[in-house]
């Protein structure tokens, strides 16, 4: 918001800072200059505020349903060209920005393993990637979330399984002694509503694409005083 109104040639003094909770009916910007530049900077400075908030909001209740027990992160999936703002409202909100594009790690998913297998797509992304690049698996059944244990897979995403079905999956890595060594995601089907349940099946974080596709807007608006 603020590259919005210096653009306009605009002074603005924040009254809250970056990801601090706000009460409703509350000001968060004091904005000065022209009323021309003003009105200018109006729509697209509430739009912005708007949306950002409430990305963080949504989040931050995500992040207290879960009541500190795994991270919440957010996904790939946001608006077309604001992806970096949308990922830092996530982040204000107390939730982790995941991946911000495809060379941030190696995520091996349900279509790599089709066409190669998962054996062989881990075996390709360990002698390929650097040691610097953390490897992740997403497995749709326990038998692959044994094979990308037992493959050293960083980090193993349940994708599309019910917390009952990722409870057991924990419960099958301990038996073996594998689960130390991974941290385990939980993705798909995943809403504000049911994070509870997934927080309680013994993953290190939960990611969901609500954070950002479900986001409500503030309702902001701008008062002008002469």
């Amino acid at each position: 918001a603020r590259e919005i109104l210096d653009y306009f040639g605009l002074d603005c003094k924040p009254l809250y800072d970056d990801g601090e909770f706000v009460p409703d009916g509350s000001r968060v910007l004091c904005i000065s200059g022209s009323a021309r530049a003003i009105l200018q900077a109006e729509r697209l400075t509430l739009n912005f505020l708007a949306r950002m908030s409430g990305i963080s909001t949504i989040t931050r209740q995500c992040v207290l349903s879960a009541g500190g027990a795994v991270r919440i992160a957010a996904t790939r999936k946001t608006t077309p060209g604001f992806r970096a703002f949308e990922k830092k409202a996530v982040f204000l909100g107390g939730g982790d920005r995941h991946r911000f594009n495809l060379s941030d790690a190696v995520l091996i998913k349900d279509n790599h393993i089709r066409i190669l297998g998962l054996e062989e797509c881990l075996r390709r992304a360990k002698e390929n990637a650097s040691f610097t690049k953390k490897i992740e698996v997403e497995v749709e059944s326990l038998e692959d979330l044994l094979i990308a244990a037992r493959g050293k897979a960083d980090i193993i995403m349940f994708d599309n399984m019910s917390p009952e079905t990722i409870a057991r999956g924990v419960h099958l890595l301990r038996e073996q002694g594998l689960r130390e060594h991974v941290i385990l995601e939980a993705s798909g089907g995943i809403s504000p509503s049911n994070i509870p349940e997934y927080a309680r099946s013994g993953v290190d974080v939960i990611s969901l694409g609500a954070l950002t596709r479900d986001a409500r807007w503030i309702d902001l608006s701008l008062e002008i005083e002469l």
